[in-house]
């Protein structure tokens, strides 16, 4: 199993979530792997933002060795699911899906959780504060994903 996690700028959600998965994936000991990626490019080659590291490192997350990419089309291809932060990064994804087999990989994270709501989760590239908010949900979610597709694998 391959999971892509989908922000804007990639790095403070979407490093988040493959840090939370990725420890996740380790710890029920699961053949699969996690990336994550921006919908933008602002920010390609960087580490995840400074507050988002230090609120996973509270929790014995270290995220400093990851990079942000941009997202690209062929990852439709590439991923067997992708999980999107928000609706705006949703779409952005959807569009370049070429195939309902595409369209079908891709959805809300927090739908994992919470099924039907289209919850986003608050970007805390602006407000320091919700970085702790965002691992709470984030943790959820991921919790939710093993939940599901770990008696698929």
């Amino acid at each position: 199993m391959k999971i892509l996690m989908v922000c804007l700028g990639n790095i403070c959600r979407s490093p988040m979530a493959e840090g939370i998965m990725r420890h996740k994936i380790e710890q029920h000991r699961l053949d699969w792997e996690v990336a994550s990626c921006g919908t933008g490019s602002w920010h390609v080659g960087s580490p995840p933002h400074e507050d988002g590291q230090r609120a996973m490192k509270r929790r014995g997350l270290d995220i400093s060795r990851q990079r942000a990419q941009q997202f690209h089309g062929h990852f439709l291809e590439s991923y067997d699911l992708i999980f999107a932060m928000d609706s705006s990064n949703y779409n952005d994804v959807l569009r370049q899906a070429q195939s309902n087999e595409e369209r079908a990989k891709v959805t809300m994270i927090m739908n994992m959780a919470e099924p039907g709501t289209n919850q986003s989760v608050p970007d805390p590239y602006y407000n320091d504060d919700l970085y702790d908010q965002v691992f709470d949900m984030l943790d959820r979610a991921c919790d939710a994903i093993i939940e599901q597709y770990a008696k698929r694998s």
